[in-house]
């Protein structure tokens, strides 16, 4: 889905993301009840991490104290005996992959949002977000005076047909594709100019 906007007269920010557009009570309530659940699912796996390192090192009451107060403050008590019940004949090392693999879920983010800002007789600026809720969002800003051309050209991927822009930038070994992830044509662009 394609946003504009314009903060001022000489500014213009157009936004892709490939998020499902919430206008409706239909479309937001799935979206918050996901929320809640990745938000429990991920105090479960930190409270069984804490539980795994309190069993692992004895010595450290501070872990066994953190982990007790995450099982009684959040509820968790009845959720997670019944997790750990379940998980017992697992070995140690196949718990920590499985507390790993919720915790990718956990973290990771559902879509990509990649934006173009213009701004008049300055430059523009590209930036993306990660693919996770702990990366940072990747920002480029490419000053009006290293532009070299702006291409909109396309590309084939499979049997399709792919439109793209490209910014060639003034002493860059690379051109820079914007919205490099929703079209996905990042690698056909490399090294073409």
């Amino acid at each position: 889905m394609l946003t504009t906007r314009r903060p001022t007269p000489t500014t213009v920010a157009f936004t892709v993301s490939t998020a499902s557009p919430k206008n409706t009570v239909a479309a937001i309530a799935p979206s918050y009840f996901f929320i809640a659940l990745r938000i429990l699912l991920g105090l479960y796996v930190c409270t069984a991490l804490l539980f795994e390192g309190a069993a692992a090192f004895p010595g450290f009451v501070v872990v066994r104290i953190a982990a007790t107060f995450c099982q009684e403050s959040f509820g968790l008590s009845n959720g997670y005996q019944i997790a750990q019940q379940l998980s017992n004949n697992l070995h140690v090392a196949w718990r920590l992959v499985l507390c790993a693999g919720l915790g990718w879920i956990v973290l990771r983010r559902g879509y990509t949002e990649e934006s173009l800002l213009v701004v008049r007789g300055l430059g523009v600026q590209t930036s993306s977000t990660g693919s996770t809720w702990l990366a940072t969002t990747s920002t480029r800003f490419i000053p009006t005076s290293a532009i070299q051309d702006i291409l909109i050209h396309e590309a084939f991927k499979g049997f399709e047909v792919r439109f793209y822009m490209a910014i060639v930038v003034a002493g860059g070994e690379d051109a820079v594709v914007v919205f490099p992830v929703s079209s996905q044509v990042t690698l056909l662009a490399k090294g073409a100019y």
